[in-house]
């Protein structure tokens, strides 16, 4: 989300003090209502008037992230913090993180400015399903695997069943790699149900979105999705 003034001075509208004037003096309207706070907000899914007509729609683009840990899954941020919009300077279009992942885990992140691509991808009826891989404290035994796949009751409820796998197994000190596929997104909730399960996450790790795998994309680094890649996100 972006004010609104900066929305319409990058679209060419005016500059942002003037853009200001524009929305103090009622001239835009969003999503058809008309709006005079200098505080609205504004995603790529909002459609924004100005004097009657719609401001150009800017070019839909989807990129391929490989999020750093220590970085956050935002655009902007108060506090002066890292965020995944940092790398995204040079990019034209206002582009947004289609979810998020947790400011110490690392991997795939997809961002757009698509807002109603983002919105169904993101739609719990939809039920797109991510892979993540969990370092973790301890030796996983095969019957916690077992509780992971068929669901496990947490705090805030009963989780779905899961696709679950022991990839593999340090002996000293005493780790495992477990892959972990889910298609809820509850805040934490690998690291919960690892947890559940009687194993404290140590580094936790994104490889797959959907249809759309990380593969060997270098940490900080992004790359354009290919049309076949956005057609089989339409398609989920």
């Amino acid at each position: 989300m972006e004010r609104l003034q900066k929305v319409m001075a990058h679209a060419g509208v005016a500059s942002r003090r003037k853009s200001e004037e524009i929305i103090s003096q009622g001239r835009v309207k969003v999503n058809g209502h008309r709006v005079t706070s200098l505080g609205t907000k504004v995603s790529p899914a909002d459609q924004i008037e100005v004097d009657g007509k719609v401001i150009n729609e800017e070019e839909k683009v989807y990129y391929l992230f490989h999020k750093p840990g220590q970085v956050i899954s935002t655009v902007e941020d108060e506090l002066g913090r890292i965020h995944v919009g940092d790398y995204f300077i040079e990019v034209p279009q206002r582009v947004y993180p289609v979810g998020r992942l947790d400011y110490d885990t690392t991997g795939l992140l997809l961002m757009t400015n698509d807002g109603e691509l983002t919105h169904q991808l993101m739609h719990p009826s939809f039920e797109v399903v991510k892979t993540y891989e969990a370092k973790v404290l301890g030796h996983v035994a095969q019957s916690s695997i077992e509780k992971l796949e068929n669901g496990l009751e947490l705090e805030d409820g009963p989780t779905a069943p899961a696709q679950a796998e022991l990839l593999k197994i340090w002996k000293q000190p005493a780790r495992s790699l477990v892959s972990l596929s889910i298609h809820e997104g509850r805040n934490h909730q690998v690291k919960r149900m690892l947890e559940a399960v009687g194993h404290s996450v140590i580094d936790l790790h994104r490889t797959r979105y959907g249809p759309i795998a990380l593969g060997n994309l270098e940490v900080g680094h992004f790359r354009e999705l290919t049309s076949d890649e956005i057609i089989a996100l339409r398609n989920i």
